[in-house]
């Protein structure tokens, strides 16, 4: 993809909006959560990320002011207020806030991919347009490549994340091999199997396909096919949208026969800036 091509102002401001939107509802359902862990047992404290820096643990209300900040500032990255001081504030406080979430208990990687977009984003020029800063002054900015670079960082970033994912599977003690499905097809029953041992169950959709090796090779050859061909998605805007749109696919599928969700993934938003997704205000405005 071209690095010189203008783009409008507004396809980056509404990615911007989409992401804090998205985070902010992310953040506001887990309010009540985030205060519960830190006040949970020491012993399971172990911190990743920028929280290793700590020497010890932060008091509970200190915690519970970072994470109230945090929401407050995903507020004005949404709206676009300030964003100068408030996108990279808002960028330090997500990737300190989730780091100290995830000290508590299991990595969450699907946030991966949320804080770096949002770092991206709180250091560009993302409230030009579509925003409350956008209201307030007189000029109206024009299509220029400096709105389309940010965006392509975020899907540099995004398929760094899928092509790790599918060296780890071929680096593996499986190989090339691992596109036959079998390592696949256990890992689907050892997640199954566990849910049912803890109180949960398993997807209905895993006990219909288990018997069907051929499902699973397919499943296999085609998360191989995503994922290590991700970096053509950086070279041709129709590559990219396919690409897009078949990496959706397989967290859906995901969902459907593992039950675990990627729920930035799922939401669409991570996928926003491969599209143009200002068409639809700009056909509003026209005459």
């Amino acid at each position: 993809m071209k690095l010189r091509t203008a783009t409008p102002p507004a396809r980056l401001g509404l990615v911007r909006a989409l992401v804090g939107g998205y985070t902010l509802v992310y953040l506001a359902r887990r309010r009540r959560m985030f205060r519960r862990v830190v006040r949970t047992e020491r012993a399971l404290f172990a911190p990743v990320g920028p929280v290793r820096a700590l020497h010890r643990l932060l008091p509970p209300r200190v915690a519970d002011v970072v994470n109230d900040a945090t929401l407050a500032t995903t507020v004005l990255f949404a709206a676009g207020v300030g964003h100068r001081l408030t996108g990279p504030v808002h960028g330090a406080l997500l990737i300190w806030t989730l780091a100290y979430r995830n000290s508590w208990s299991m990595i969450f990687h699907s946030d991966n991919t949320l804080v770096l977009h949002t770092l991206v984003l709180g250091a560009a020029r993302a409230a030009d347009a579509v925003s409350i800063d956008s209201l307030v002054r007189a000029d109206v900015p024009t299509a220029h490549p400096r709105y389309g670079r940010p965006l392509r960082l975020m899907n540099a970033a995004s398929t760094a994340t899928y092509l790790l994912a599918g060296v780890s599977k071929v680096a593996g003690e499986s190989g090339w091999s691992w596109a036959r499905g079998d390592a696949l097809r256990r890992q689907v029953a050892i997640d199954g199997l566990r849910k049912e041992v803890f109180g949960s169950r398993a997807a209905p959709v895993a006990y219909a396909m288990y018997r069907h090796r051929h499902l699973f090779t397919a499943m296999a050859v085609g998360s191989l096919v995503v994922e290590l061909g991700a970096p053509l998605a950086l070279v041709d805007r129709r590559v990219a949208r396919v690409w897009a749109l078949a990496t959706l696919g397989l967290h859906w599928g995901i969902l459907a026969v593992m039950g675990i969700r990627f729920r930035y993934q799922l939401s669409g938003v991570a996928f926003a800036p491969w599209f143009d997704v200002e068409r639809p205000l700009t056909r509003r405005r026209a005459p």
